[in-house]
Formats: C-alpha cells, structure tokens, sequence
C-alpha cells in the first residue's frame, strides 16, 4: 500500500511541474498566439497606409533640385514636388515631413523606414522597379548636356565631348545616360552628391560638361541665374523619361497616392502647379 500510495504522489507531481511549465510557456508567447476563440495567429500589420497615418506624418526624402524641391529667395522652402507632396498629404490627414538624403542610398533609407517616399524628380526605370513600387508618372523630363557658354564652340554635341571631363549625379538618370551613350561612355565621369554640385563643378571649371535633368537645367541656367554663363548644347538631349514617386515594395500608400494624383489632374490642381513652374505632365 505504502508503494502504491508513493507511486501516486511522485505522478501527481510530475503532472503539476507540467502544468506549471506549459503557463510559463503560454506567457513567453502570448504576442504570437490567437486573440478569441478562432485559434487563428494574430499577424503583424504591413500596410504603409495605416503605418504613415498612425505616425500623423509622411516622411519625404529629397535632394535640393529646383523647380522639384528648393528653398527660393525668400527662405521658403518650395518647389513643384514640394507643393505637389503637400496637397497630397492634405488629402492624406497627415503632415509632410521633408528629409535631405543622399540620392545615391535613396533606395536603402526607403527600407530601413528613415523615409517613406522618395518624391523628388525621380526617374522611372524598370531597375528601381524591381526594388520598390513606383507611382504612375507625372512629369516629363529628358537628360540633357550642360556647358560653360565659353565652351560653345569646343562641345558642340556628344561626340566631341568624347574625350572630355564629364559630372553627373551618382544613381542618376544622368549617370546612366552617360554610360549607355557610344560618345559620352568614352569620357572621364566624375560622380557628385547633388545635381546641383554638377553645376557647381561646370562652373569652376573642374569638368567640362554635366550631364542633368532638363527640369533643373531650365530653372537653374542662363541669363536671370547663378549660373547666367552656362548652357544647354542644342540637340544633344540623351533620353526622354518620366518622374514617379517612390514607395517600399508592395505598399499600399503608392496606390492611395495614385488615386490622390488622379483627383489633384482631375480637378485642375496638378495642371496648375505645372504651369507654374514651366513643366509638362506626364499623359
């Protein structure tokens, strides 16, 4: 009797180290396990939509490139996108939040969630749509050449530029224009930060072309700027692109500010907004 009744107790035991080993269990993974009686895991929401209206905010990454992003005379900062992002934002119920970025790594903070769109006179092409999701486009641009006008009758088109001293923004569309141009490709490229940096080394004479947006170049050369002494080569435009705004993969935001986008054409605020600034949006 003594066994059997030792034998009882010694189980009953084990039996309670169990119990209170499988509580334990349950508290160390209570964040993974069901809510209710469904039995179903709870999962971890990923849509960038309620993310950016749950911060009451839209981080917005750019780089100084008027008539895009650009503080003007008067300490304002403003600009074609800027003005565009506002709106959109408005409609959104959150605020815009502007954030300087190194163009080159745009695709990298994008992930790492230090910004949550890329809006700033970003070229469409199929590599950056393989990475992240891109709005329908809205502006029309084309990579054009940029000299000092003293240089006009050395630089006449690509070819004679074969051998020069060539800038143009790193993880550009001018970057890959120059590198996918028979003539250009042969030249030294020098890679900058900043569009504007690309001007800036025109401008001391460290290189003798840039290879740049149109958009910029028409807002930011000629006669009535700081760059009144340089020039667009005629003819010698590399490629006509579209600008599109840039959203994590997949996201659920870029199709929200797709439908924003149609209502801000439809109801005359985009068309606006181009005329303004001297642009032609995207059909």
């Amino acid at each position: 009797m003594k066994t059997k009744k030792l034998l009882a107790l010694l189980l009953a035991g084990a039996m309670s180290l169990s119990l209170l080993a499988g509580c334990g269990g349950t508290d160390a993974t209570t964040d993974d396990t069901a809510s209710g009686d469904t039995g179903e895991a709870t999962t971890e929401t990923t849509s960038d939509l309620a993310y950016v209206q749950g911060n009451g905010k839209m981080v917005i990454g750019y780089t100084v490139y008027e008539p895009m992003n650009y503080t003007d005379e008067n300490g304002e900062f403003t600009g074609f996108d800027t003005e565009f992002a506002r709106a959109v934002c408005e409609k959104l119920g959150v605020e815009p939040e502007f954030v300087e970025i190194n163009w080159d790594t745009k695709v990298i903070e994008l992930d790492a969630k230090s910004i949550d769109c890329i809006w700033n006179g970003m070229t469409i092409t199929d590599d950056l749509k393989e990475n992240i999701s891109v709005s329908d486009p809205y502006v029309k641009n084309m990579q054009v050449v940029v000299i000092k006008d003293s240089n006009k009758d050395t630089f006449t088109d690509t070819a004679s530029l074969s051998g020069a001293n060539l800038v143009a923004e790193a993880g550009s569309a001018g970057q890959a224009a120059v590198e996918a141009d028979e003539n250009l490709s042969q030249a030294n490229l020098t890679t900058v930060a900043k569009q504007t940096d690309a001007l800036l080394e025109i401008e001391s004479g460290a290189s003798d072309a840039a290879i740049l947006d149109w958009t910029l170049a028409k807002s930011m050369i000629g006669e009535g700027t700081d760059f009144a002494d340089l020039m667009m080569i005629d003819g010698a435009e590399l490629s006509v692109e579209e600008y599109g705004i840039g959203f994590r993969k997949d996201s659920d935001l870029c199709t929200e500010v797709n439908k924003i986008m149609a209502e801000l054409v439809e109801d005359g605020t985009l068309p606006a907004l181009a005329e303004k600034y001297g642009l032609s949006l995207a059909e």
